[in-house]
């Protein structure tokens, strides 16, 4: 029975670890809502990053807790692998060598009617237990992982959609912008030519003078003449 349990023993110690659209409404605003409503749950979660961490330690069960719900239990047994572990501890041992503590330690088995082969099966349970949970939250945390991975692209996706829809509002006003000040340019230019226009023939009312030929001046020319 003793070579059946360390075989089954080092068979659990060596086995390998186990492996295991944000559719934003066509309305700007109200899209934006929507993603910063996003943000906000995250940087919720993310101010609360230390809270999170402690609980999440507190959320880790005991190690009495995980031996009870395996699917294997540890036997009750009145001495069993934890209570050898405890009686090595004890202040009565220090200073022995690892054989003669380990004659006490049968020695007191021996004289509380406790079985070895009962022990080693504890210890063979409990280890099982204990990597059982290991690869059911390893599972868990790939799973949350890849969901959280997913929902960061989703997230990610979402934003450029509505950074590349504003970016092209943004162009499309300074664009407007470009074209009434060509616009405005163009009129300017089209002013000057009706001012010279307009100019040229107020000249022709009234006698040549001296100075510029600008329309002000020619106005001031007729004005004289009617004094």
């Amino acid at each position: 029975m003793l070579k059946d349990l360390f075989r089954f023993s080092l068979t659990e110690n060596s086995r390998p670890g186990s492996e295991a659209n944000l559719d934003g409404p066509s309305d700007h605003a109200r899209a934006l809502a929507k993603l910063a409503d996003q943000f906000d749950r995250s940087a919720a979660v993310a101010g609360s990053a230390a809270a999170a961490n402690s609980a999440s330690a507190d959320r880790a069960p005991t190690f009495d807790q995980i031996y009870q719900n395996a699917a294997v239990k540890p036997p009750r047994l009145t001495y069993n692998i934890l209570k050898i572990s405890e009686m090595l501890q004890s202040p009565h041992l220090e200073g022995m060598s690892s054989e003669a503590r380990r004659c006490s330690l049968l020695m007191a088995l021996e004289a509380a009617g406790a079985e070895v082969e009962d022990l080693l099966q504890d210890a063979v349970v409990r280890q099982r237990a204990l990597n059982d949970f290991e690869d059911s939250e390893q599972n868990r945390l790939k799973t949350l992982e890849a969901r959280k991975a997913q929902e960061n692209c989703d997230i990610q996706a979402e934003l450029d959609r509505l950074t590349g829809q504003y970016m092209a509002l943004i162009q499309a006003n300074v664009d407007e912008v470009a074209r009434e000040q060509d616009s405005f340019r163009a009129w300017q230019k089209r002013k000057q030519f009706e001012v010279h226009r307009i100019t040229e023939a107020a000249t022709i009312c009234v006698p040549p003078g001296t100075g510029n030929g600008g329309l002000t001046a020619v106005l001031e020319r007729a004005t004289a003449l009617r004094k």
